[in-house]
């Protein structure tokens, strides 16, 4: 079971190098403005996808002016936030997307666009939005049921992309 999961997983990583190769770029540009210029890089993770915030600032290679995002942050016209959740119509998520709107401030949102999402989620809302493109679990199980969902191993490759992409891109700067 493990090595088709491997399989079905690495899969999935080649998917998401080819097909968000841009929208991971031009999302880490969005976030390089912040960690260039006076701002922070604030991160909102709901549910497991706080995994993604805690690795931006307390992992073994920290995301430069990385925090978590709070609902007492105080957002500055520098700031920029990466919205995480496992959806892009999680309601918790699309909330702190509409607040940034009304704020102003420019935001990357990851997560996965359900077919039979009826509202405007992330997808629509953020500057820049990652598809997860997981919408269901990655293996068969003998009931006919997808199981083993890794949302937060996917939205922590991601995260690896965008943090790459920024390091380079303050290089150059």
């Amino acid at each position: 079971m493990l090595k088709m999961f491997s399989t079905q997983l690495t899969g999935l990583f080649n998917r998401l190098q080819e097909k968000e190769e841009f929208s991971i770029e031009d999302g880490a540009r969005l976030l390089a403005q912040a960690a260039a210029g006076e701002g922070t890089v604030y991160i909102f993770g709901t549910k497991e996808m706080q995994a993604v915030a805690l690795e931006a600032v307390y992992g073994e290679e920290p995301l430069q002016s990385a925090a978590i995002f709070t609902d007492d942050v105080e957002l500055e016209a520098a700031d920029r936030v990466l919205v995480v959740s496992r959806y892009a119509d999680d309601e918790e998520a699309v909330g702190v997307a509409r607040d940034l709107q009304e704020k102003g401030i420019p935001f990357v949102a990851i997560s996965s666009v359900r077919a039979e999402n009826e509202v405007a989620g992330l997808e629509t809302m953020a500057d820049v939005h990652i598809d997860l493109r997981l919408t269901k679990g990655l293996l068969p199980d003998e009931m006919g049921n997808r199981v083993g969902y890794p949302t937060s191993i996917v939205a922590l490759y991601i995260y690896f992309g965008l943090k790459f992409t920024i390091e380079e891109i303050l290089e150059e700067y």
